[in-house]
């Protein structure tokens, strides 16, 4: 199987796009589309009848960045408050206290920061990881990611290699697949194919 990946930037584009992949042959379960914006990702399925693609799961990576992040604020919470207590004579006596905080500040922000990690990843996923799945290199991949943040439709056809995979790319470029460079900021990449 190939797929062909494209972006675009309205709804509309993608369920013209969408319709004459089908009308082409291709089947629903084989197509596939993801954006960020859920009620509008919700109301092109129901439009189209193609499911949207999901994110891959950020497994260990978004617990992981979570809790980085988690620890980085419960310092930043606790160190102005430590040094303050070092700095003010009649208050030096607490500072034991103050590393005390500081090292529930690491701990709590570090359990929170995991914790939301972890919700995170399993509720809107890794879309560069998803597109890598799909054979595209890394800065690719991130750069997809950034058009989605950006608030543009990825649009995902799988078929038989070769002709099929052709007239998908053609589809794309008629129904207003823009270029990936041209999303996130100068360039000529309209769609990606990756073998698997």
């Amino acid at each position: 199987m190939e797929s062909v990946v494209a972006l675009f930037r309205e709804p509309a584009q993608v369920k013209v796009a969408i319709e004459a992949l089908l009308n082409q042959g291709y089947q629903r379960n084989n197509l596939g589309f993801t954006m960020l914006d859920v009620v509008q990702e919700s109301e092109l399925a129901s439009q189209t009848g193609v499911s949207p693609e999901d994110g891959a799961p950020a497994g260990a990576g978004g617990v992981l960045r979570g809790a980085f992040i988690g620890i980085l604020g419960g310092l930043a919470l606790t160190v102005p408050v430590w040094l303050l207590l070092l700095i003010i004579p009649a208050t030096r006596i607490y500072q034991e206290g103050g590393l005390l905080g500081m090292l529930f500040g690491v701990l709590g922000g570090a359990g929170m920061g995991a914790l939301f990690g972890a919700l995170a990843g399993s509720d809107s996923g890794d879309y560069v990881k998803l597109m890598r799945q799909f054979g595209m290199p890394a800065r690719v991949a991130e750069g997809y990611y950034q058009s989605l943040k950006n608030g543009h439709i990825l649009v995902f056809a799988r078929g038989q290699q070769g002709v099929q995979s052709d007239e998908a790319v053609r589809i794309f470029k008629r129904t207003g697949a823009i270029d990936l460079d041209a999303a996130i900021g100068g360039g000529n990449l309209s769609s990606q194919r990756s073998v698997h």
